[in-house]
């Protein structure tokens, strides 16, 4: 006789409840795809992760919390905080680059917000989502309210990249995104911000499937976010979104909230719903073999994915052959055409790439600052070099996808020509950026904000979290004074 079977006998109800959760899980009636991956997901926590796995989780944690620092000041992060500020509730969870504390789905919420305020935050190419924004940000906030430490915030950060990456990989990404109408990384967002969440509230495999189910129910996500022009709304839906619902779910079960056991088979399951263009069982596809956070890209540049080739290369050219702006006769940039539709002359400036390949040209280098100089996007001068700049997309480049790769076409004033073709992008898994170079560009998007003495205490901290007793200790350096 199983669960529901009982329920429908006289004091069934009664005996169900005082049936211990680990024993009443053992005679539930789950898939082999559920049980594999909820009791991956209640393990995450005691598992140690292989020491590149370790680095990388610490390099993706110190470049999302910079995001969002910098994106305190930034209209969508001042945003979050205001709605943080004027919502209230209990004093548990910290909204970073703020003096606000709040309730731990409220703060996941906004720093979810401030970590997609704008371009500056990580990507996943194989699954097409920004893992960080949101899975960080759910860790942090239940991991306060846990007081967890930085050995378990660790593992609860790479176990929501693990499983929201791999939901939205197996829908069919890109392709799916362009089908369906839905958008993949709110998808992400949702389901790795419930694993963070769920891990950092240590929940059983039992809580995990209804953790799951929970967040089945809580996907959701329109590629409208596309239309947004002010950024708030695509912070919301790419960060802050994710983070809550994450979070919401996670809190839900913890507090004793039940669902269905197994919400990835059955009657109306989530790959019914959802009709995934690949096999439900990628899902689960190598865990604890092939950790996601390793495909994951930090941005070198703080602008849109499509615009950091072309800027690698712009960057190569002006070095190799000293190029001075007024040498420039023109510009052509070629890129994947999808990628060249999100980024053509965009009203916004770290999305527009024209723009920066002016700013590029102009200043040899790009910084969080001249990046989000709206006002130089008026500028004569750079609107005459912006002028040079020719933008084509091409389908051969189409091809690479995931990868990024763009070519860049120099014509000087004398005749000469120059170009440069980038297919790794620095920063991505395929030509990583070192500890270094990590740091020196949160240093860029966080001293403005805090200074650079408690940037420093923040990078140590961050490279030392296994001995971090608690995730409360990041409070200090992540706020403002």
């Amino acid at each position: 006789m199983n669960r529901r079977d009982l329920l429908k006998t006289a004091g069934g109800a009664f005996m169900i409840s005082m049936i211990p959760r680990e024993l009443l899980a053992a005679g539930v009636d789950v898939s082999p795809l559920m049980t594999k991956l909820s009791e991956y997901m209640a393990a995450a926590g005691s598992r140690a992760l292989p020491d590149p796995v370790v680095e990388k989780t610490k390099h993706m944690i110190l470049d999302t919390l910079a995001a969002a620092i910098s994106g305190s000041d930034l209209p969508p992060g001042r945003f979050a905080i205001k709605f943080a500020r004027t919502y209230g509730g209990e004093k548990v969870s910290t909204v970073v680059a703020s003096t606000v504390l709040c309730g731990p789905i409220e703060a996941a919420l906004a720093n979810g917000m401030l970590a997609h305020s704008d371009e500056t935050d990580d990507t996943h190419p194989p699954s097409q989502s920004h893992p960080g924004c949101s899975v960080v940000p759910a860790a942090l906030a239940v991991g306060e309210k846990r007081d967890i430490d930085g050995q378990r915030f660790m593992r609860a950060v790479a176990l929501g990249y693990d499983i929201g990456t791999r939901f939205t990989a197996t829908l069919g990404k890109l392709q799916y995104m362009a089908d369906t109408h839905r958008s993949t990384h709110a998808l992400a967002g949702t389901f790795g911000s419930a694993a963070a969440a769920g891990c950092a509230a240590s929940l059983n495999a039992q809580q995990m499937r209804w953790l799951l189910s929970y967040t089945g129910q809580l996907a959701s996500g329109l590629a409208s976010w596309q239309r947004d022009t002010e950024h708030v709304e695509k912070a919301f839906d790419f960060g802050g979104m994710g983070a809550k619902n994450g979070v919401t779910a996670a809190l839900l079960v913890e507090a004793g909230g039940t669902g269905v056991d197994d919400v990835l088979s059955g009657a109306d399951n989530f790959f019914q719903a959802f009709a995934p263009k690949n096999d439900p069982a990628m899902v689960v596809e190598k865990l604890g073999d092939r950790y996601e956070i390793m495909r994951t890209n930090i941005k070198k540049w703080t602008t849109g994915s499509p615009i950091q080739a072309p800027l690698d290369a712009l960057e190569i050219l002006i070095k190799k052959h000293r190029l001075e702006p007024d040498q420039v006769k023109a510009i052509v940039v070629t890129v994947a055409t999808n990628e060249a539709k999100i980024v053509d002359n965009r009203e916004i400036p770290d999305i527009c790439l024209q723009h920066m390949m002016a700013v590029m040209l102009m200043d040899k280098t790009v910084t969080f600052k001249s990046a989000h100089d709206k006002a130089r996007m008026s500028d004569p001068a750079t609107l005459r070099h912006r002028a040079k700049v020719k933008l084509v997309g091409d389908e051969e480049l189409e091809r690479f996808m995931p990868r990024r790769a763009g070519i860049v076409d120099v014509t000087l004033t004398d005749g000469r020509k120059a170009s440069e073709c980038v297919n790794d992008v620095r920063g991505t898994a395929e030509n990583p950026m070192p500890r270094d170079e990590v740091i020196a560009k949160a240093r860029d998007l966080v001293t403005p904000i805090l200074g650079a003495a408690t940037f420093d205490k923040l990078v140590e901290r961050v490279f030392d979290l296994e001995r971090l007793k608690s995730v409360r200790d990041l409070r200090p350096l992540l706020q403002r004074s």
